[in-house]
Protein backbone atom coordinates (compact mmCIF):
# COMPACT_ATOMS: atom_id res chain seq x y z
CA UNK A 1 0.00 0.00 0.00
CA UNK A 2 1.66 3.20 -1.20
CA UNK A 3 1.06 6.05 1.25
CA UNK A 4 2.06 9.66 0.67
CA UNK A 5 2.64 10.71 4.28
CA UNK A 6 2.99 14.42 3.46
CA UNK A 7 1.29 16.25 0.61
CA UNK A 8 -0.13 19.78 0.48
CA UNK A 9 -2.98 18.76 -1.80
CA UNK A 10 -4.81 22.01 -1.12
CA UNK A 11 -1.91 23.88 -2.78
CA UNK A 12 -2.13 21.77 -5.95
CA UNK A 13 -5.20 23.52 -7.37
CA UNK A 14 -2.95 25.81 -9.39
CA UNK A 15 -2.31 26.67 -13.05
CA UNK A 16 -0.10 24.07 -14.69
CA UNK A 17 -1.58 21.16 -12.71
CA UNK A 18 -3.75 19.40 -15.29
CA UNK A 19 -7.30 18.96 -14.01
CA UNK A 20 -6.71 20.65 -10.65
CA UNK A 21 -7.09 18.56 -7.50
CA UNK A 22 -9.41 16.08 -9.23
CA UNK A 23 -6.85 15.43 -11.96
CA UNK A 24 -4.08 15.15 -9.39
CA UNK A 25 -6.00 12.49 -7.47
CA UNK A 26 -6.95 10.60 -10.63
CA UNK A 27 -3.28 10.32 -11.55
CA UNK A 28 -2.29 9.29 -8.02
CA UNK A 29 -4.93 6.53 -8.02
CA UNK A 30 -3.70 5.23 -11.36
CA UNK A 31 -0.17 5.25 -9.91
CA UNK A 32 -1.34 3.05 -7.02
CA UNK A 33 -1.27 5.62 -4.20
CA UNK A 34 -3.79 4.41 -1.63
CA UNK A 35 -3.65 7.15 1.02
CA UNK A 36 -2.51 10.77 1.24
CA UNK A 37 -1.99 12.82 4.39
CA UNK A 38 -2.67 16.55 3.96
CA UNK A 39 -1.34 18.69 6.83
CA UNK A 40 -2.67 22.17 7.45
CA UNK A 41 -0.25 25.09 7.72
CA UNK A 42 -2.42 27.84 9.28
CA UNK A 43 -5.98 28.43 10.52
CA UNK A 44 -6.98 29.71 7.07
CA UNK A 45 -6.78 26.20 5.63
CA UNK A 46 -8.07 24.10 8.55
CA UNK A 47 -11.51 23.70 6.99
CA UNK A 48 -10.03 23.25 3.53
CA UNK A 49 -7.96 20.17 4.43
CA UNK A 50 -10.90 18.67 6.35
CA UNK A 51 -13.16 19.23 3.33
CA UNK A 52 -10.68 17.43 1.07
CA UNK A 53 -10.71 14.47 3.46
CA UNK A 54 -14.52 14.45 3.38
CA UNK A 55 -14.66 14.51 -0.41
CA UNK A 56 -11.96 11.99 -1.26
CA UNK A 57 -11.73 8.54 0.35
CA UNK A 58 -7.94 8.30 0.23
CA UNK A 59 -7.30 11.72 1.84
CA UNK A 60 -6.59 12.19 5.57
CA UNK A 61 -5.71 15.41 7.36
CA UNK A 62 -3.74 16.98 10.19
CA UNK A 63 -4.30 20.35 11.84
CA UNK A 64 -1.45 22.62 12.87
CA UNK A 65 0.43 25.87 12.31
CA UNK A 66 3.59 25.67 10.21
CA UNK A 67 6.60 27.46 11.75
CA UNK A 68 7.04 29.65 8.68
CA UNK A 69 3.47 30.95 9.03
CA UNK A 70 3.86 31.91 12.69
CA UNK A 71 5.44 35.27 11.86
CA UNK A 72 2.21 36.72 10.44
CA UNK A 73 -0.15 35.32 13.08
CA UNK A 74 -1.30 36.51 16.49
CA UNK A 75 -1.65 34.29 19.53
CA UNK A 76 -5.33 33.97 18.59
CA UNK A 77 -4.19 31.41 16.01
CA UNK A 78 -3.41 28.98 18.82
CA UNK A 79 -6.95 29.39 20.12
CA UNK A 80 -8.20 28.75 16.57
CA UNK A 81 -6.22 25.50 16.53
CA UNK A 82 -7.51 24.51 19.97
CA UNK A 83 -11.09 25.11 18.80
CA UNK A 84 -10.56 23.28 15.50
CA UNK A 85 -9.13 20.23 17.26
CA UNK A 86 -12.15 20.26 19.53
CA UNK A 87 -14.56 20.68 16.62
CA UNK A 88 -13.02 17.83 14.61
CA UNK A 89 -12.11 15.59 17.56
CA UNK A 90 -14.52 12.85 16.44
CA UNK A 91 -13.67 13.10 12.76
CA UNK A 92 -12.27 9.68 11.75
CA UNK A 93 -9.79 11.18 9.30
CA UNK A 94 -8.10 13.68 11.62
CA UNK A 95 -4.91 11.75 12.39
CA UNK A 96 -2.31 14.20 13.77
CA UNK A 97 -1.33 17.70 14.84
CA UNK A 98 0.73 19.16 12.04
CA UNK A 99 2.52 20.61 10.28
CA UNK A 100 4.34 22.04 13.29
CA UNK A 101 7.95 22.57 14.33
CA UNK A 102 10.91 24.92 14.12
CA UNK A 103 12.73 26.41 11.13
CA UNK A 104 16.13 27.96 11.83
CA UNK A 105 17.14 27.82 8.18
CA UNK A 106 15.15 30.84 6.99
CA UNK A 107 16.78 34.08 8.15
CA UNK A 108 14.81 36.75 9.95
CA UNK A 109 12.10 34.60 11.51
CA UNK A 110 11.20 35.24 15.14
CA UNK A 111 12.61 32.13 16.80
CA UNK A 112 11.17 32.91 20.21
CA UNK A 113 7.64 33.22 18.81
CA UNK A 114 8.17 30.09 16.73
CA UNK A 115 9.20 28.14 19.83
CA UNK A 116 6.20 29.46 21.76
CA UNK A 117 3.84 28.25 19.02
CA UNK A 118 5.60 24.89 18.72
CA UNK A 119 5.52 24.28 22.45
CA UNK A 120 1.82 25.16 22.64
CA UNK A 121 1.03 22.84 19.74
CA UNK A 122 2.93 19.95 21.33
CA UNK A 123 0.84 20.50 24.45
CA UNK A 124 -2.31 20.33 22.32
CA UNK A 125 -1.07 17.12 20.68
CA UNK A 126 -0.46 15.58 24.09
CA UNK A 127 -3.78 16.75 25.50
CA UNK A 128 -5.67 15.40 22.46
CA UNK A 129 -3.65 12.16 22.36
CA UNK A 130 -2.57 12.81 18.77
CA UNK A 131 0.75 12.20 16.98
CA UNK A 132 2.69 15.08 15.44
CA UNK A 133 3.85 15.86 11.91
CA UNK A 134 7.05 17.86 12.24
CA UNK A 135 8.78 20.44 10.05
CA UNK A 136 12.37 20.80 11.26
CA UNK A 137 15.30 22.64 9.68
CA UNK A 138 18.52 23.27 11.57
CA UNK A 139 16.68 22.81 14.86
CA UNK A 140 16.60 19.04 15.35
CA UNK A 141 17.96 18.96 18.90
CA UNK A 142 15.59 21.67 20.12
CA UNK A 143 12.60 19.92 18.56
CA UNK A 144 13.65 16.63 20.15
CA UNK A 145 13.91 18.35 23.53
CA UNK A 146 10.35 19.70 23.26
CA UNK A 147 8.71 16.46 22.13
CA UNK A 148 10.50 14.59 24.93
CA UNK A 149 9.22 17.12 27.45
CA UNK A 150 5.64 16.46 26.37
CA UNK A 151 6.08 12.70 26.12
CA UNK A 152 5.23 12.58 22.41
CA UNK A 153 6.08 9.13 21.10
CA UNK A 154 4.27 8.94 17.75
CA UNK A 155 4.53 10.96 14.58
CA UNK A 156 6.72 11.80 11.60
CA UNK A 157 9.73 14.08 11.22
CA UNK A 158 8.86 15.15 7.69
CA UNK A 159 11.56 15.75 5.05
CA UNK A 160 14.19 14.63 7.52
CA UNK A 161 17.57 16.32 7.02
CA UNK A 162 19.44 15.80 10.30
CA UNK A 163 22.43 13.75 11.35
CA UNK A 164 22.76 10.04 12.05
CA UNK A 165 22.58 10.61 15.80
CA UNK A 166 19.50 12.83 15.44
CA UNK A 167 17.81 10.24 13.23
CA UNK A 168 18.50 7.60 15.87
CA UNK A 169 17.08 9.92 18.56
CA UNK A 170 13.78 10.33 16.71
CA UNK A 171 13.60 6.57 16.20
CA UNK A 172 14.23 5.90 19.88
CA UNK A 173 11.48 8.42 20.70
CA UNK A 174 9.08 6.43 18.54
CA UNK A 175 8.84 8.76 15.55
CA UNK A 176 9.35 7.88 11.89
CA UNK A 177 11.38 9.82 9.31
CA UNK A 178 9.92 11.12 6.06
CA UNK A 179 11.94 10.74 2.84
CA UNK A 180 10.95 12.01 -0.59
CA UNK A 181 12.26 13.93 -3.57
CA UNK A 182 15.43 15.30 -1.94
CA UNK A 183 16.76 11.77 -1.50
CA UNK A 184 16.59 11.13 -5.27
CA UNK A 185 19.47 13.50 -6.06
CA UNK A 186 22.84 11.72 -6.21
CA UNK A 187 24.52 14.71 -4.59
CA UNK A 188 22.35 14.20 -1.47
CA UNK A 189 24.90 11.74 -0.11
CA UNK A 190 24.05 12.22 3.58
CA UNK A 191 20.32 11.68 3.02
CA UNK A 192 21.00 8.62 0.87
CA UNK A 193 23.30 7.22 3.55
CA UNK A 194 20.53 7.67 6.15
CA UNK A 195 17.93 6.15 3.84
CA UNK A 196 20.15 3.08 3.50
CA UNK A 197 21.07 2.58 7.16
CA UNK A 198 17.88 3.27 9.14
CA UNK A 199 15.90 0.23 10.34
CA UNK A 200 12.96 -1.09 8.37
CA UNK A 201 9.80 0.61 9.54
CA UNK A 202 11.58 3.82 10.52
CA UNK A 203 11.30 5.43 7.07
CA UNK A 204 8.06 6.59 5.48
CA UNK A 205 7.49 7.88 1.96
CA UNK A 206 6.33 11.38 1.09
CA UNK A 207 6.21 13.83 -1.80
CA UNK A 208 5.66 17.14 0.06
CA UNK A 209 3.90 18.10 -3.18
CA UNK A 210 4.00 20.61 -4.71
CA UNK A 211 7.36 21.23 -2.98
CA UNK A 212 10.63 19.20 -3.01
CA UNK A 213 10.35 17.78 -6.54
CA UNK A 214 12.36 14.63 -7.32
CA UNK A 215 15.44 14.72 -9.51
CA UNK A 216 13.72 13.64 -12.73
CA UNK A 217 11.25 16.54 -12.89
CA UNK A 218 12.20 19.46 -15.11
CA UNK A 219 12.51 22.93 -13.56
CA UNK A 220 9.03 24.35 -13.08
CA UNK A 221 7.36 20.95 -13.50
CA UNK A 222 4.89 20.35 -10.69
CA UNK A 223 5.48 17.67 -8.09
CA UNK A 224 2.43 15.56 -7.17
CA UNK A 225 1.53 12.27 -5.41
CA UNK A 226 1.72 10.32 -8.68
CA UNK A 227 5.52 10.62 -8.36
CA UNK A 228 5.45 8.42 -5.25
CA UNK A 229 5.95 5.02 -6.97
CA UNK A 230 9.15 6.21 -8.61
CA UNK A 231 10.35 7.70 -5.30
CA UNK A 232 9.63 4.30 -3.72
CA UNK A 233 11.63 2.53 -6.43
CA UNK A 234 14.53 4.88 -5.81
CA UNK A 235 14.44 4.19 -2.07
CA UNK A 236 14.23 0.44 -2.70
CA UNK A 237 17.39 0.64 -4.83
CA UNK A 238 19.22 2.61 -2.12
CA UNK A 239 18.19 0.04 0.50
CA UNK A 240 18.82 -2.98 -1.80
CA UNK A 241 15.29 -4.08 -0.98
CA UNK A 242 12.53 -5.56 -3.21
CA UNK A 243 10.01 -2.87 -4.06
CA UNK A 244 7.04 -4.83 -2.67
CA UNK A 245 8.83 -5.25 0.64
CA UNK A 246 9.77 -1.56 0.72
CA UNK A 247 6.16 -0.52 0.11
CA UNK A 248 4.96 -2.83 2.89
CA UNK A 249 7.59 -1.58 5.35
CA UNK A 250 6.90 2.10 4.69
CA UNK A 251 3.13 1.58 4.99
CA UNK A 252 3.64 -0.19 8.33
CA UNK A 253 5.78 2.76 9.39
CA UNK A 254 2.96 5.19 8.62
CA UNK A 255 0.45 3.03 10.50
CA UNK A 256 2.73 2.96 13.55
CA UNK A 257 3.29 6.72 13.35
CA UNK A 258 -0.37 7.59 12.70
CA UNK A 259 -2.56 4.83 14.16
CA UNK A 260 -5.81 6.63 13.37
CA UNK A 261 -4.97 6.53 9.66
CA UNK A 262 -4.62 2.76 9.90
CA UNK A 263 -7.95 2.51 11.68
CA UNK A 264 -9.81 4.67 9.20
CA UNK A 265 -8.18 2.80 6.32
CA UNK A 266 -9.41 -0.51 7.73
CA UNK A 267 -12.96 0.84 7.93
CA UNK A 268 -12.80 1.98 4.31
CA UNK A 269 -11.28 -1.31 3.13
CA UNK A 270 -14.09 -3.22 4.86
CA UNK A 271 -16.73 -1.15 3.13
CA UNK A 272 -17.78 0.95 6.12
CA UNK A 273 -18.88 4.42 5.05
CA UNK A 274 -17.01 7.11 6.93
CA UNK A 275 -19.16 10.01 8.17
CA UNK A 276 -19.05 13.34 6.39
CA UNK A 277 -17.47 16.40 7.95
CA UNK A 278 -18.72 17.58 11.31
Amino acid sequence: MLIDSHCHLDFLDIPGILGGIGGTLDRSRRAGVSAILVPAVAPANFDRVAMLADRHPEVYFALGIHPMYVESLSDDALLDLHNALDRFRHHPKLVAVGEIGLDHHVPGLNREKMLTFFTAQCRLARDNDLPVVLHVRKAQDQVLSVIRRFGIRQGIAHAFNGSDSQADAYWRQGLRLGFGGAMTFHRASRLRHLAARMPAGCIVLETDAPDIPPAWLAPGEANEPAQLPRIAEHLAQIRHCPIDELIRQTAEGVYAALPLLAGAGSLRANGTRLPAGL
